[in-house]
This record gives C-alpha cells, structure tokens and sequence, in this order.
C-alpha cells in the first residue's frame, strides 16, 4: 500500500461555524472548552473577521480541518460571512470528504431545511441585497449549501435540556469520529508493527475490569516505541474515562520545573479546570475528594525516578476505582516500584519485515523498497536491528537520494554512528554510576558475548560489585542475558566505544582500546599511559606486531589485556624480539595468544590476576620463582607444547580451573594441584 493518502495534511481538528452574537458567551465557550478537554484542537474564526468578504486564510482553515461543526442558530443565515463558509465547508466534504456535523440550536431544524421562519426571512433579505449587486448565483450557492448541510445528522438541542449533557456528548461523538479519521489513513507510520504490541498493553489494563486500579509499566531500550505504543493506547481508550492526562518526558520536565508545577497542570487537567492552583504536593481535601470521584487514565512517559512518580501520581487510592496508570520507562527497577508483579511490559524490537515497511514508509513514501534498493535497505535494517527511531532517522536521511549516497552512508555508519540516534541512546549511560559505566563500557569493548558469570568473576576482582551493577545495565535495557551470556544491541555497543573515542584525540590516553591500528599506534611507540584500562586486540590476518620490551611500562592500571585469533587459518601473533621487561600489576584478565617467550617478566605481580590465558604458547615455565595468586581462579596453559613445569599453586586457594590440555612436555604437576 503506498504511504501517501487522499486525506488532507489537516491543521486543527474541528473548525466551527457560528453566528457569534447569538451564543458566543455562552454554547460556543462550553463547546469549545468540552473539546479541548478532549485533546481535540479547534479553531474559531473570531481573529480572522475583517471586513465584508471572507478572508482567503479563513478558507484555508476550513480546508485545513477534518471536521466542520455548524451551528444553526436563530440569526446564523443573516450573516452573509457565515453563509459564505457554509459554501466552503460543503465543497470540502464533497471534494475532499471532509466530515460535517451540524447542531441546531434552539432552531426548528425543518426551518433551516426548508428555509422558513427566521432562515426564509434572512434569505428574503439576501435575496433582494443580491439582486442589486447581481450576484443572485452567490444566493443558490447559499441556499444549496444550507439545504445540504442542515439534511446532515446532527444534534437537536431542544432534545437535551441540559446543555452541559449536550456538549459533552458532541465532545464525545466528535472524538470517536476523529479516532476512526486517523485509523483510516493509509499508513500511521508509527504505529507499523505495533498492533500486536498494542494489544498486549490492553490486556494488562483490562479497562473492562472497573472494581480495581491499576498501574502498568512499559519497559524498554530508548528508540524502542515506548512512548508511541503508550500514546496510542491512551488515544484509544481516553474516552472511556472522566478525565484523562499525557504527561510527556518526566525525566526532562522534572529537571526544568518543580514537582508542584507539574502536579498542578496534572490535576486542572483530569478536573477540566484552568484555575486551580496546588501549592505543595499534598492535595488540599476538595481536591482529593474530586479526584476520588473520577475514573482516570494518566500517562507518564520516561519515568527515571519511582519518586517522580509518587509526587505527580499520588497513591492509587486517590482516583476512583476503575482508574488506570501507564508508565513508560527504561529502567525495570523504576517500574518494580511501582507495579504489581506480572504488569510490566517489555517492548519487542520490530521483525525484519516490519522493520523493512517501517524505513521504507519513510525512504520511499511507500511501504516496500524501490526496485534496486532492496538489497542495501535489507543491510539498513541489520545496521538498525529492530529499533524504529533508528529505522525512521536512516530512512529520512536517505530519502530521495540516490543508490551512491546509499553506500556512502552504509560505509560512513560504520565509523561513524549516525548522531541522533546515538543521543537517545546516549541518556541511558548517562544516567549511571561510576563503576556501572565502567562495566557497560567493558562490556561494550571487550566482553559482549562472555559468559555472564566469567565477567563478574573479573569485575569483583576489580572490586567493582558486578551483580548488583549488571543487574542495574539488564534493568536499564543497555545489556541482555542470554542462554548465560551477555548480550547487547549493536548500537548501544558502538555508542559505548564512541563514548570512549570521546574521551580524546590521543589514542594513549584513551580508556580503551580495541582497533588494530588504534593498538599498533600506541604499542609500537610506546605511547600509553596510565589511562588505558583494556585493551583487545585480534591478530587474525594481520602477519606480526613486534613490540619493545617497554611497551607496556606507562601503562600502570592496565585491567584487561587480551590478545587472540578469531581466524585459526590467518593467525596473527605479537612478538617480542628483545623481550618484556614490564606487565602492569592491576592486570585482572590477561590472555595472551601465541606468547612468544619462555617466560613471564620476572619482576610481574600477578596478585590481582583473575584469569590467566596463555594457549599455544612458548612458555616453558610461568615464572621460576613462587608468586601471590590468591584472586586467581582461571589458569589455561593448553597447547604450550614447551611447557615443561607448572608452579607451585598452593598460594591460589580460589583456583577453580587449570586447564593443561595438549602439554605434551609436561613433566610435573606440583601435588597443590590437588
């Protein structure tokens, strides 16, 4: 189905036709005022009235609307403006299908379809003032626009005494109207791929059930769709309650206004009101008891503190039964606070084939690729992998350009992550603490993948509390635990690495380091310093990286070292023809592949060591005198076929793994062993 749609790219919702000394004061107002409780924007033309002719800005509003009420009231036909309207609201619904709805206000409705009574005496008038101008089609437009609209289904207000009842029930009528406009546009471009995701946040708030209240928590990584499913299911359901509210960005408002700013717009809004002003976030009672008389639905989106929530929301118990809270956040532990267990909601990435409808929507104005874009936009939505906010700024980017400007970006994207997607992303990090960084962030650069319990075991030698902090990253949506192994999405990987390749233009000075020409720049110069913590390197076709005995001198809190071969047919290996005088003493993970001496550095403290990898090398024995080895837990000397003694390990009371295999040489295991 293409993107694009008959239906007009509308500025307000409803415009109103009206005859302004008969009910301005009075109907207009509480019309006006019941549809803005609604969320329905409309427009009046009372600034645009100047002079005798219709102004060609007011017909573009009437153009520019997707509904047009008309209030028939006892001297509307006298106005020539009004009549004038009248005309061009008739020729948009005929033209551009444009909804009319018509409300006869203490008018006999047959008067105004028949044009008698008030409306044939207006008409007589107009008739004669024409007659004289020469303008009598103007008048058969007037009446047939009169004819037409008053035979339209409208409202009777002498069939509803209450007038109150009555424009609430055009509020309603008129909201269930504009609901069905939007959902039958050929595309809502947010809303590809959700309806299943949609019905699953209906089912958890079970509007049917009115005997309790409930809050519900959808949970996420940033760019996932939290805020568009949340704001759906609102669109969808506010009706059905006596007051209703979207409180857009918490996070953000929270930091530029006070709590009882906020809880002030809050409460005038689920009350209709304008001018109730609260003063401290304890309600006074008249407040309290007319919230309790109101079933409610309140969105509050990107909630990062439980403790927002409680100053803005209030307990459940101060709306009536029935009410219902929606959350949207992406901390986990935010929404455990605040929801029952089994009420939160953890938003899906979208499917390859939605994710492809959803960039094209947005690269083609059609929902599928243009033929020769197929293959590049299926490598887009891999580079995006699910997230829409991705899909929409790739496919806006591209849009209208040509299939080299296509490649141009697929080759750019990765170096060099595209900036808007990384800054919502980016608030996540940001938002953590210290040591929880630094973990994210090795994680990031070097561990994706490991085994979950390997990498605590390497962060508590760090002395960096892993359990709780990888349990706060998983809350968070910024990692993933999987089959044992962490995981995360590629773009929150990349935003990692580019938050440390922001941390200087100097490689050595960098926290960490991971790209093979990043490595050799600062190895073979001896340009690290003490700033580097990790660094990972994968030899695989890369030939040999000679190194100086000092390379590694400056860098004193050195963490994690590992060098490998992912590519057992192009191995790489580091070599050290003048050999090592130097490893760091902060080392907690040191895998070295293929090592090319006999020995460690005599003068290395491996105290702090965790895990010690040295396959395939050329190690013939660790090191010839006794060492303190009381963090290590991991020892693989496999396939060191030169080994010909393994040290006394009675000072590595936490060892759990010695792995020895393929050590043909090997000529002794000390009893320690065990």
């Amino acid at each position: 189905m293409d993107a694009t749609s008959s239906t007009p790219s509308c500025k307000y919702d409803v415009f109103i036709s009206f005859r302004g000394k008969d009910i301005r004061g009075g109907f207009l107002s509480h019309l006006f005022d019941a549809l803005q409780r609604k969320q329905i924007n409309p427009f009046m033309d009372e600034n645009l009235r100047k002079g005798e002719e219709i102004s060609p800005a007011l017909l573009e509003t009437i153009q520019d609307s997707y509904v047009s009420i008309v209030v028939f009231s006892q001297n509307y036909a006298d106005s020539p403006w009004c009549l004038d309207e009248l005309v061009k609201i008739l020729e948009c619904k005929e033209i551009l299908g444009q909804l009319v709805l018509s409300i006869f206000y203490h008018v006999d409705p047959t008067d105004v379809q028949d044009l008698i009574g008030n409306f044939g005496e207006a008409f007589a008038v107009a008739k004669h003032g024409e007659e004289v101008k020469g303008c009598l089609d103007k008048v058969d437009k007037w009446r047939r626009a009169l004819m037409e609209i008053s035979n339209l289904s409208g409202w009777d207000s002498r069939n509803i005494k209450s007038e109150s009842k009555l424009v609430e029930e055009i509020a309603n009528d008129v909201w269930k109207k504009l609901s069905l406009i939007s959902s039958s546009d050929s595309y809502n471009d947010n809303l590809v791929g959700m309806e299943s995701r949609l019905k699953k946040v209906e089912s958890l708030l079970c509007i049917e059930s009115i005997n309790d209240r409930r809050v519900i928590g959808i949970w996420g990584m940033g760019g996932i769709g939290k805020t568009t499913i949340a704001g759906e299911v609102f669109n969808r359901i506010m009706d059905k309650f006596d007051g209703h509210c979207f409180v857009v960005n918490v996070r953000e408002e929270m930091r530029k206004q006070t709590p009882v700013v906020l809880l002030d717009k809050i409460i005038n809004q689920l009350l209709g009101e304008k001018n109730l002003h609260v003063s401290t976030p304890r309600l006074p009672p008249f407040i309290r008891r007319r919230l309790q008389s109101k079933k409610v639905v309140i969105v509050f989106d990107d909630v990062d503190d439980p403790n927002h929530l409680k100053l803005l929301a209030g307990e459940c118990a101060l709306y009536h039964n029935g009410s219902r809270i929606i959350v949207t956040s992406r901390d986990r532990q935010v929404l455990k606070n605040v929801c029952s267990e089994g009420y939160i909601y953890e938003v899906e990435k979208l499917t390859d084939d939605e994710a492809l409808c959803l960039f094209s929507l947005y690269t083609f104005k059609q929902n599928h690729p243009k033929k020769g874009y197929v293959e590049i936009s299926k490598k887009l939505i891999t580079y995006a992998q699910g997230i829409p906010l991705a899909l929409v700024i790739l496919g806006s980017n591209l849009y209208d350009k040509v299939i080299e400007e296509w490649e141009g970006e697929l080759e750019k994207l990765k170096e060099i992550p595209d900036m808007n997607i990384q800054a919502v992303l980016r608030i996540s990090y940001d938002g953590l603490e210290r040591h929880e960084k630094s973990i994210f962030l090795d994680i990031a650069c070097f561990l994706k993948g490991e085994p979950k319990d390997r990498v605590e075991r390497i962060f508590e030698g760090c002395g960096f509390f892993p359990r709780r902090a990888i349990s706060r990253l998983i809350d968070k949506s910024l990692i993933t635990v999987s089959n044992g192994k962490l995981g995360m999405h590629d773009l929150l990987q990349q935003m990692g690495k580019d938050v440390v390749c922001e941390e200087s233009k100097q490689l050595g000075t960098r926290s960490r380091l991971w790209k093979y020409k990043d490595i050799c720049h600062v190895l073979t110069r001896d340009k690290g310093t003490e700033n580097i913590e990790g660094i990972l390197l994968d030899m695989s076709g890369n030939g040999y990286l000679e190194l100086s005995p000092t390379a590694f001198m400056n860098m004193c809190n050195l963490r994690f070292l590992k060098f490998f071969n992912v590519s057992t047919s192009r191995p790489g290996r580091v070599l050290l023809p003048s050999g090592l005088e130097f490893l760091p003493k902060e080392l907690r993970y040191h895998h070295w592949e293929g090592y090319p001496l006999k020995s460690l550095p005599i003068n290395f403290c491996p105290r702090n060591l965790v895990e010690l990898h040295m396959p395939r090398s050329n190690l013939i024995q660790l090191w010839n005198q006794e060492k303190a080895l009381e963090s290590l837990k991991f020892l693989d000397l496999s396939y060191s076929f030169e080994l010909t003694k393994v040290p006394d390990l009675s000072s590595a009371p936490n060892l759990e793994v010695l792995c020895l295999r393929g050590c043909s040489n090997l000529i002794e295991i000390p009893s320690s062993v065990g």
